[in-house]
């Protein structure tokens, strides 16, 4: 059977709910999300389940987060399958609430951390980690989680959150959930579903060129960031799409201060961004305790 799902879009409504729960003693746990909900999602949401007595999930395109030129309004939206996958993963809160609720009019604050917004993919989206930060410290205070989750696939993001939580002192434990991809290795994104047939394969090229780079670091030695870089460059542009032009980055940095490593070496993350068709598609790999 089922259990009952709750929808709520108000922010004072759910603080209100969540407030009465914490008094019964419940423990919360929240997976924030821009829909079109995908089986990534749903390993947040199982990971959630499992550890807390709520769960919510939020279901929210957020507009501060996307550039002038980037897909805001064309963002796939599912708002019915999302309630169903919910429904059937036994989500007790949906919330869903509109812009206007989170961004009224007159609306003029914004968090951002700095140093860490500015490179890697926010290099090439300006203002899309302030928007960031700002949605989901919205969303932390309305809904006062003890865990909130994250997936891996977007590290930046989660090292981003993990700084703002520790820099604010909020009592929120983040916990990141590994990427989810599909058989053939091309990592599960909301932003796949602008893949035409020709271009779903070449995606597989983001992933090849990871498993090459790390082949090359844990089992020939090569300790050289350049020469890792070029290795994955070859093989993105060994295909027929992906060209120089389409190559947002390449980066090899350290997992936790994400400082760019010329030298491998500790704990390593491996990023990179590539435009394919109409999608931005991101990947990595992180490689541990490197010597």
């Amino acid at each position: 059977m089922k259990n009952r799902i709750k929808i709520i879009k108000s922010p004072e409504k759910l603080t209100n709910i969540i407030k009465e729960l914490k008094k019964r003693g419940k423990s919360v746990g929240f997976v924030p999300t821009m829909g079109a909900l995908h089986n990534g999602h749903f390993s947040l949401i199982k990971k959630a389940r499992k550890e807390n007595d709520i769960v919510v999930v939020s279901i929210f395109v957020n507009p501060t987060q996307f550039g002038p030129n980037e897909d805001y309004k064309n963002y796939p939206r599912t708002f019915k399958e999302d309630k169903e996958n919910c429904l059937n993963l036994g989500v007790d809160i949906i919330f869903a609430p509109t812009a206007e609720k989170l961004y009224p009019e007159g609306y003029k604050t914004f968090v951002e951390v700095k140093d860490l917004s500015d490179i890697l993919c926010g290099k090439f989206r300006p203002g899309h980690f302030k928007g960031v930060a700002t949605i989901v410290l919205k969303l932390f205070n309305i809904v006062q989680p003890d865990t909130a989750y994250f997936g891996l696939k977007d590290y930046q993001q989660f090292v981003i959150i993990n700084k703002m939580v520790k820099d604010l002192n909020l009592n929120i434990k983040i916990k990141g959930v590994s990427t989810v991809r599909e058989k053939d290795g091309l990592a599960l994104s909301s932003r796949n579903k602008y893949l035409n047939e020709q271009e779903r394969k070449e995606a597989l090229l983001l992933y090849k060129s990871l498993k090459s780079a790390e082949q090359l670091i844990k089992y020939e030695n090569v300790k050289n960031s350049d020469v890792i870089k070029k290795n994955i460059k070859n093989i993105l542009l060994s295909g027929n799409i992906i060209k120089n032009k389409d190559i947002d980055y390449i980066a090899i940095v350290d997992a936790h201060s994400l400082a760019e490593l010329k030298k491998i070496k500790g704990d390593v993350l491996i990023a990179l961004a590539v435009h394919l068709g109409k999608a931005r598609l991101i990947d990595n790999i992180v490689i541990r305790k490197v010597k």
